[in-house]
């Protein structure tokens, strides 16, 4: 089916779960709310599942940079992460800060009442679209959706900002220069003989342990310059690491005074311990 059909009935599944819930005395059977409440939830989801392919189809090129994304922790980052959204907005618009402080709640409230409301504009512009012209993208529609695809990335990357606190570009930096570390040292142990391709390509549960062993010597002695660098002060180092920025300094005093055999007979007895 043509997606604007498919559209059209999740709309229509909305519409009528929401006239259900607005027509039940929530006081006098709080379980059966609770039900429509669940159904809203899915078929809202559904309904946005359904615009994203929309959009992707319509308007590609135009849609909302999404690279802030990569700033969330990646607990957030679930499918459902963008029917939170809607939910969270429609929460803040009634006066319900369930997850943020009042002031940031006061704060986005303008944000999430822009968001709903074209929302609300896109349901109509594209019902009456699927009824009219269900194989085709006018303008109007394409201006419609752009619009609805800014709102929303402006209203999530503020929202979620409020709630935890998003990686700087320092940040980002710092774990991309960790992801270099332990593909070198995964590189060197390859070469060296410690672990085997098999192993990596078998995914060896002891890998799990050994790779984060080897990059910590990589980081400190062979890498020294690197996001593992003592050099710098604790609060410039990832916080992968700060934590245990004086500890790192026994282990690299530690390591320095090994031989060439003594560190390759601790870096394979790494590579075998559990």
């Amino acid at each position: 089916p043509r997606l604007l059909s498919q559209f059209f009935f999740a709309d229509e599944r909305v519409t009528q779960v929401v006239a259900e819930i607005n027509g039940l005395d929530a006081e006098l059977d709080p379980q059966q709310y609770l039900v429509l409440l669940n159904q809203l939830h899915l078929s809202q989801a559904h309904l946005l599942a359904i615009l994203e392919r929309i959009m992707e189809e319509c308007i590609p090129t135009q849609r909302h940079s999404r690279d802030y994304l990569v700033k969330f922790p990646e607990e957030l980052l679930v499918d459902n992460l963008g029917n939170h959204m809607l939910f969270a907005a429609e929460c803040l618009l009634a006066g319900t800060f369930l997850e943020v402080e009042e002031a940031d709640g006061a704060q986005l409230r303008p944000q999430a009442r822009n968001l709903l409301c074209s929302l609300e504009l896109v349901r109509t512009v594209l019902r009456e679209q699927s009824l009219s012209q269900p194989s085709s993208y006018p303008e109007p529609v394409r201006a419609v959706l752009v619009q609805f695809d800014r709102l929303f990335a402006e209203f999530e990357l503020s929202y979620v900002s409020s709630l935890v606190a998003v990686k700087s570009p320092e940040e980002i930096y710092r774990q991309q220069e960790i992801i270099v570390l332990f593909c070198e040292t995964v590189e060197r142990a390859l070469h060296l003989g410690y672990l085997t391709q098999e192993m990596i390509d078998g995914y060896e549960p002891l890998l799990m342990f050994t790779i984060p062993r080897l990059a910590i010597i990589s980081g400190l002695l062979i890498y020294p310059e690197g996001p593992l660098s003592l050099e710098q002060s604790p609060e410039q180092m990832s916080r992968v690491f700060s934590p245990f920025y004086n500890l790192l300094k026994k282990i690299r005093d530690l390591l320095r005074v090994l031989s060439e055999e003594e560190l390759c007979l601790l870096e394979r007895s790494l590579c075998t311990a559990e």
